[in-house]
């Protein structure tokens, strides 16, 4: 039988599969927090410069918001250039103070040339998907919502 994961655990052991992906480094951990605080000072800060250099272009994001108004979901799907021009427009008046705005960023897992990271931020959280290319990690996948509406008993 083949496996295509790094490591498996047999009967308690652990056992380490040919070609297991190489151990965390503290240069990727750093590289996957750059490109997303890259991402999301870039619409904090409307600086479309950080988006571009954090975001592949054929970015697939979506994303769940409950419309003023309204109590269920929709759903959005948004492009690469759409995101830019958010990032253009979002805090363009500068009301948002980006220095004290939530950016909370937990690596949840990362691989040689993948990464799953989930970020708090003003808007919500976002999860997002990562790859590293030409040596450099970029956010390819986003899937995001607002904070949930707290219900009450």
């Amino acid at each position: 039988m083949s496996w295509s994961v790094g490591r498996m655990v047999l009967l308690g052991t652990l056992v380490t599969a040919p070609g297991a992906v190489r151990a965390q480094t503290a240069a990727d951990s750093a590289g996957v927090r750059a490109a997303v605080l890259d991402y999301v000072d870039g619409i904090y800060r409307a600086d479309t410069s950080r988006i571009v250099r954090s975001v592949r272009p054929e970015l697939a994001k979506r994303g769940y918001f409950i419309p003023r108004g309204q109590t269920v979901y929709a759903s959005e799907p948004m492009t690469y250039q759409e995101l830019i021009g958010v990032a253009r427009t979002w805090n363009k008046a500068g009301k948002l103070n980006a220095d004290m705005a939530p950016k909370d960023i937990r690596i949840l897992d990362l691989l040689d040339q993948t990464a799953s990271v989930k970020l708090t931020a003003q808007w919500g959280i976002d999860y997002l998907h990562l790859a590293r290319y030409d040596g450099r990690w970029m956010i390819v996948n986003v899937l995001w919502q607002t904070r949930p509406v707290e219900k009450t008993p």
